[in-house]
This record gives structure tokens, C-alpha cells and sequence, in this order.
């Protein structure tokens, strides 16, 4: 777990209540998203062994990790073009369009017309810059349709979700 999200999950860590809202907290958050939770999660499992619930702490996460979708899909590049040449923030928001064009023309590139199924693998494969907020600033730019996104973005974070699960849980580590 990386002493970031393990600095922000400490602040909630008082009872079970605090440590669900610290998961959905968490999942929202750029960078650390679901990726970063599911850990916090496990972590907040073996301190309250009788009262957290991995299965409801999944589904916190992804609800809190799914949050955010809408309003970056809507949003998002909207800003990120408003803001691109000013002059405090102009670096960063040009650093997100370009990150977001690259993982768009990356997806369009590997996909073709299976857009859908990139977006899904790209946002459910756990790698850094990948993830619900990249994922869906791509399918922004790249013009995909709301509800098309919307599912290949959840469907990948169900799939990020199983995939660092297993690896939370040491699966892949007592395998090799």
C-alpha cells in the first residue's frame, strides 16, 4: 500500500463507519482510485476483523470510484480546454488533455471499432494512468456515447476491482 493512501486511510480508521467512508473517499481520488482502495480495505479488514466487510467495502469503492464518471466525461475536457493556456494552471491541464488524448489515441489505435472492450481492458487492467478518471477522459475526446462509456468504464472497474482483490488477498503471490 503507498504511504499516501495509507496517510489518508489513517485518518479514518476511528470505526467501521469511518473506514467504509474512507474507502469510498479514497476511490474517488485521482491516481489512487480503486486501485489504491481495495488495498486500504484489506488493511482496514485485518484492524476491525469483526466489523469490516470486504464485500460491502468492495461495493462502497466501487460506487465511490464510479462517482466521478459522470462529471469528468461531461466536464472534464471542457475545463481542461478552458484552462490549458492560463497562466497558473495552464501546464497541468495541458499535461491531463495530452495524457488524455495519448490514452485515447492509444485505445482508438489497439481497437479499431472495438472501442467498447479497449475501454473496459484499459480501465480494469490495474497500471499506473489507467483507471475510471483516465478512461473516461479519453472516451470524452474520443466522442464515445455517454451510456457506451458509462458501462465499459464500470465493467472495467468491476474488473480492477477482482483483479487487486486477488492480489490484496496474496492469490497471485502464493501462486508463484
Amino acid at each position: 500500500m503507498s504511504s499516501l493512501a495509507q496517510s489518508i486511510a489513517s485518518a479514518f480508521t476511528a470505526n467501521t463507519m469511518t473506514q467504509y467512508i474512507g474507502c469510498f473517499i479514497i476511490s474517488m481520488l485521482p491516481l489512487i482510485e480503486l486501485r489504491g482502495a481495495i488495498p486500504i480495505a484489506y488493511w482496514f479488514k485485518s484492524m476491525n476483523p469483526d466489523g469490516f466487510n470486504l464485500v460491502m467495502g468492495y461495493i462502497v469503492i466501487a460506487i465511490g470510484n464510479m462517482v466521478p464518471v459522470p462529471i469528468i466525461f461531461f466536464f472534464a475536457r471542457k475545463v481542461l480546454e478552458w484552462g490549458k493556456d492560463k497562466r497558473f494552471i495552464g501546464k497541468f491541464f495541458t499535461f491531463c488533455l495530452e495524457k488524455g488524448h495519448r490514452g485515447g489515441e492509444k485505445l482508438q489505435a489497439k481497437a479499431g471499432r472495438g472501442l467498447f472492450l479497449a475501454l473496459l481492458l484499459f480501465v480494469g487492467i490495474p497500471m499506473p494512468g489507467t483507471g475510471a478518471w483516465v478512461g473516461t477522459l479519453a472516451a470524452s475526446i474520443l466522442d464515445m456515447k455517454f451510456k457506451e462509456s458509462v458501462i465499459a468504464v464500470m465493467l472495467g472497474v468491476v474488473l480492477a476491482g477482482i483483479i487487486m482483490g486477488l492480489l490484496s488477498a496474496g492469490l497471485f503471490t502464493a501462486i508463484v
